[in-house]
């Protein structure tokens, strides 16, 4: 058996291979409903059970990266959702918590698309329904939720997810249309 010297050009290849060279975008799927992932945006494990789906965004300059979590099997409705969100970021005195959020709705083929978008001081929980997880403030910080209410054939509910981008204000920014378009292409 004859042995081949490790070149400059095996190390090519190996580089090529470990830094994903050949990475095909990851599609994410809802329930009926998929579209696959920008390629910038970077898979990783979700962070918890909740999560089926998790994303790093990367930072603005001089700003750290924004995440995005896909969540399946949420509970419906933008009227019960929106409003205990909201209530997660920290009023500036003199304003209202309206006057730091726009709402929007959407239809895609399928479905049903209810966004909340909120600039501020987010009240930031990692386990928000755990009285010992710790609150942290976030400042100047920007989420975008989106509920994906997708319905049958019918019409008819069928599932909700819930999908949520935040990150440094500014980072969201840089990332806020290509996010809107990759939602309004799930089929």
């Amino acid at each position: 058996m004859r042995l081949v010297p490790f070149t400059a050009l095996g190390a090519l290849i190996l580089v090529g291979v470990a830094s994903g060279a050949d990475e095909k975008p990851v599609v994410v799927k809802l329930n009926k409903l998929s579209a696959s992932a920008p390629a910038g945006w970077k898979s990783e494990k979700p962070a918890n059970r909740f999560r089926t789906y998790q994303f790093k965004l990367p930072g603005a300059k001089d700003h750290p990266e924004a995440e995005l979590s896909v969540m399946n099997e949420s509970l419906p409705g933008a009227d019960k959702n929106f409003p205990k969100w909201k209530n997660t970021f920290a009023v500036p005195e003199g304003k209202t918590v309206d006057d730091i959020s726009k709402t929007a709705k959407w239809e895609v083929k399928g479905a049903t698309v209810n966004v909340l978008d909120v600039t501020g001081t987010w009240k930031y929980k990692e386990r928000p329904f755990d009285p010992k997880s710790k609150e942290m403030l976030l400042e100047d910080w920007r989420v975008i939720w989106v509920i994906v209410e997708e319905k049958d054939a019918k019409g008819e509910p069928l599932e909700t997810h819930h999908l949520r981008l935040s990150g440094p204000s500014v980072t969201v920014a840089e990332h806020a249309k290509a996010f809107e378009d990759w939602v309004k292409a799930f089929k």
